[in-house]
């Protein structure tokens, strides 16, 4: 056995049952029915299509964890890691925004921790939520306790968690990156050039290359019943928790089942031109041993059904196609829709009678 997994038993056995705040499971649903209970899931992503996911799962489970990648270097979180040296704050916000609720409340702190001033100042760009979340970091020296801090001021229906608790650099070998160049592959460094790049993403690696995962986020993968990977970047957001070797492991060996939510329209730039299929099969050469149960895709984004079916099958997994686009024809997903559409992959493809 090795020393990864050793770890990983041992994070299973000393969080078992316990909530955000160290609380026993059991304590945070009391006056809850057994029958009533709802499945413990854990949502892996970042950016827009993290927050796209986690608002439709708050609407179905109120034991929900978000575990976020933090390889940005763009914009008001590029800034900060590169002034203060911290984990960048953007992802993290965006999911905690995201968990709130849809009372005045909630609405109000969503509104107000995405509000970014606009100045001739340092402070231009910045978003208010990006400063809260550094200044908890640096007041309490945790980067854990102080998201779980904030998610208590937000009453945000759920935990977020950093995939680690260092900031990473996302590199790529891109063909093409150079239009001048277009048979060359280059090597192309930080998130938001490779979410940019006009070439085509051949692989993806995080620097360093063995970062640490957060142990309350590996802890989390291994409690759930359902992890949920995507949508989002595929390189950028969707794959880097991958490259975590500890947080890959408890993927493998977590007994939860796994859906993966597929993108409704290729990313310019970074999966231009790709199939719903070829999103698949980029994310087994990056993560061979990867197991699914179900993959979720929209209905009217899916041209060819026979190859994507193909191509979940050497996950191991099932299809399910749904109407999950907003009614509008934008390219974003409908919470409610993608809400329906995992309360049904939960209650046909989990387990028979009460989660817990």
């Amino acid at each position: 056995m090795t020393g990864r997994s050793l770890r990983l038993r041992r994070l299973r056995r000393l969080t078992a049952g316990r909530g955000a705040d160290g609380a026993p499971a059991a304590e945070l649903r009391r006056g809850v029915a057994p029958e009533a209970v709802a499945p413990k899931v854990v949502a892996l992503g970042g950016g827009m299509g993290l927050s796209a996911s986690l608002a439709a799962l708050r609407r179905i489970t109120g034991d929900l964890t978000a575990v976020v990648t933090v390889a940005d270097d763009g914009g008001s979180s590029g800034r900060l890691r590169e002034e203060l040296g911290v984990l960048p704050p953007g992802d993290l916000r965006k999911a905690l925004a995201a968990l709130c609720g849809d009372d005045d409340w909630g609405q109000t702190w969503a509104r107000v921790i995405q509000h970014r001033f606009e100045s001739r100042g340092d402070l231009h760009g910045h978003a208010v939520g990006n400063l809260l979340i550094v200044a908890l970091w640096e007041k309490l020296g945790d980067p854990v306790q102080a998201l779980d801090l904030v998610g208590k001021l937000l009453g945000a229906h759920g935990r977020v968690l950093p995939m680690s608790a260092v900031p990473l650099e996302l590199q790529a070998l891109v063909r093409g990156h150079d239009p001048a160049r277009p048979d060359d592959v280059d090597t192309v460094r930080g998130q938001a050039t490779v979410a940019l790049t006009p070439g085509e993403v051949q692989s993806v690696q995080l620097v360093p290359n063995d970062p640490p995962a957060v142990p309350e986020a590996v802890a989390a993968v291994l409690d759930a019943d359902w992890v949920v990977l995507g949508p989002g970047s595929w390189f950028s957001s969707v794959i880097p928790h991958l490259l975590v070797p500890e947080l890959l492991d408890a993927l493998v060996e977590t007994k939860a089942r796994r859906v993966l939510s597929l993108n409704l329209a290729p990313q310019p730039g970074e999966t231009e031109g790709f199939s719903p299929q070829r999103h698949l099969e980029v994310l087994a050469r990056h993560a061979p041993k990867l197991a699914l149960d179900v993959v979720l895709a929209d209905e009217a984004a899916v041209p060819d059904r026979e190859s994507l079916a193909d191509a979940a099958k050497r996950f191991g997994a099932a299809v399910e196609l749904a109407p999950v686009a907003r009614p509008d024809g934008a390219p974003k997903h409908d919470p409610e829709l993608l809400a329906a559409a995992y309360d049904r992959i939960f209650r046909m493809h989990g387990r028979i009678g009460p989660w817990r």
